[in-house]
């Protein structure tokens, strides 16, 4: 069963870097910045960056995940469970072009596995303020986190940016000679010429680039080690080291992240058509609020404050959101826990 376990491992953490890669890049592609299979190759290196960092920095979400929620003796029949609840759910909403939540699929399939294994070792005490409630809020804060910086970097720009020159007069010197009506009539100035696009190597490209590469990274950061943790109740004691796990993890996600289009697509085109200005200020907001989550252990859904922060850009102006693309998301949201939880009790009872 181990063999069976390492190979689902590597399953989530491949349809985890598929559905989430996304998360970072979308934007870039979404603005007209790139094309996708750039952004997709630029998310996909900066994912394994973060995905290498989580070994040292992830290990509060790690214990998170290994006790937090669950805190029975895991066996070999849970792990796969758990794997397979998520898995399962992640790969088809990735199929499905759905930009889904690994951290919710994990969570209902570590309940629905726990209450069938041992209903009286799932933490629900804590399960709210440790896992709920930043899930919940995270979105909140990315919208008005974002919605701020959309507003302060416009507003920088308007200030900033070159006046229109001004219509001139040209007058009649005076003393003269006679001239008729359409003689002493002004003529204006030429008109000013149109504004060029932002250059590929402008100051709010770069920008963008970055953000987006810290978002993708910060992703990686904060989902590697709950997928490891999973793979650990059975790896570890079968005789692999944490680190080697958070490794088959973090090469998996990686390779799973050159799949990632088809989600980018949606992400990056169905919510609300971005500009460069605001694909920045959303990939900067998700980067913040992921990464500051990897490093203290807090579970945020990449998707949901990727989403948060992209819906922000648009500030008050909820006509330019695609009403139905949000719904099919916030459907997706809610069916994921209930996947997640059905199909690793299912799966666990099997096992069991």
């Amino acid at each position: 069963m181990v063999a069976l376990i390492l190979v689902m491992l590597i399953g989530l953490a491949a349809a985890n870097g598929a559905n989430d890669v996304s998360k970072g890049v979308a934007t870039l592609a979404g603005a007209g910045v790139t094309a996708y299979r750039t952004a997709i190759l630029w998310g996909t290196a900066a994912t394994a960056v973060g995905a290498l960092l989580s070994i040292q920095l992830g290990r509060g979400m790690g214990k998170l995940f290994s006790t937090g929620i669950f805190a029975g003796t895991p066996t070999n029949g849970f792990a796969l469970a758990v794997l397979i609840g998520a898995a399962s759910w992640v790969t088809l909403a990735s199929i499905t072009k759905l930009p889904v939540s690994t951290t919710h699929a994990l969570v209902g399939s570590l309940i629905g596995a726990g209450l069938v294994l041992q209903s009286g070792e799932v933490r629900w005490g804590g399960l709210v303020p440790k896992v709920v409630e930043p899930l919940l809020l995270s979105i909140a804060v990315a919208y008005v986190i974002s919605l701020v910086l959309t507003m302060l970097v416009k507003l920088l720009r308007s200030v900033t940016a070159p006046k229109a020159a001004a219509t001139e007069k040209v007058p009649v010197p005076a003393g003269g000679p006679a001239t008729t009506e359409s003689e002493t009539e002004a003529v204006a100035a030429p008109e000013a010429a149109p504004e060029a696009p932002p250059s590929r190597f402008g100051p709010i490209n770069v920008l963008h680039w970055l953000s987006s590469g810290l978002a993708s990274a910060a992703r990686g950061l904060n989902d590697t080690p709950k997928i490891a943790a999973v793979g650990g109740f059975a790896l570890i004691p079968a005789g692999y080291s944490a680190n080697a796990v958070s490794l088959v993890v973090a090469v998996a996600m990686t390779l799973g992240s050159l799949l990632g289009i088809r989600v980018a697509r949606r992400l990056g085109e169905k919510v609300v058509k971005l500009s460069h200005e605001e694909g920045f200020t959303a990939n900067l907001t998700t980067a913040g609020l992921v990464g500051l989550g990897g490093v203290y252990g807090w579970p945020m859904s990449t998707t949901q404050v990727s989403t948060g922060a992209i819906v922000g850009t648009a500030g008050l102006n909820l006509s330019r959101l695609s009403g139905k693309t949000l719904r099919d998301f916030a459907i997706a949201w809610l069916v994921t826990p209930i996947w997640g939880a059905l199909a690793g009790a299912l799966v666990m009872a099997l096992a069991k």
